[in-house]
């Protein structure tokens, strides 16, 4: 398994200029407005807008700007910008070989932070090996975790941490799907877990 988040994912700027089209297409319905009469309020040619609602034209602010005189709103209001400053993440799931990859980080960096959900069937060891370091917590169900020679099986509440330059797999361990926290850094740049689940020792005592 490939401990590496997918590399195919949505800039949120792309993601956010995406939807601009469709946006654009519901606040003029949503206010009764056809492009015939939104092309006479902006100046903009009926085709020209047909177009940006269609996302056959580029966004650009030579056209939104007039846009959003003519429906009195704010450019960020609207086309559909994360408000500045906001922390929180809005994370889109996906299938990626098989399995539901919910990415936590909104920008590419040296870290990367995703949740994935791992399927019973995939409980067959298939080892890869690459230039980073991985950081993994068990968050429900039972993860078998190949590294090198070492064969182990996690269970919640339980983290692990390795060199992904050594041959390494993870997967289910039981018949239950198994959720994962799953933290990615280049080479060099290890995680450093400040707590440790209590031992049943501990909890007992």
């Amino acid at each position: 398994m490939d401990a590496r988040p997918p590399t195919d994912e949505v800039s949120p700027i792309a993601d956010t200029l995406a939807r601009v089209g469709p946006r654009l297409r519901h606040i003029r319905t949503r206010r009764g407005l056809t492009l015939t009469a939104l092309a006479e309020t902006t100046g903009i040619s009926k085709s020209t807008l047909s177009r940006l609602e269609s996302g056959q034209r580029r966004p650009s602010l030579e056209l939104l700007l007039p846009i959003a005189r003519a429906h009195r709103l704010p450019l960020d209001e609207l086309v559909g910008a994360p408000e500045a400053g906001d922390p929180r993440i809005r994370p889109r799931p996906r299938v990626h070989k098989g399995r539901t990859v919910v990415p936590l980080t909104a920008r590419p960096g040296p870290l990367q932070a995703w949740k994935s959900v791992i399927p019973a069937e995939q409980n067959r060891p298939e080892p890869c090996a690459h230039e980073g370091y991985e950081w993994l917590y068990v968050l429900s169900g039972r993860l078998r975790l190949v590294v090198g020679d070492r064969d182990l099986v996690l269970e919640p509440g339980e983290a692990a941490e390795f060199d992904t330059r050594l041959p390494h797999w993870f997967g289910a361990a039981g018949e239950s799907p198994v959720e994962v926290l799953n933290l990615f850094g280049r080479q060099g740049e290890r995680m450093h877990v400040r707590a440790r689940p209590r031992s049943r020792t501990e909890t007992d005592s």
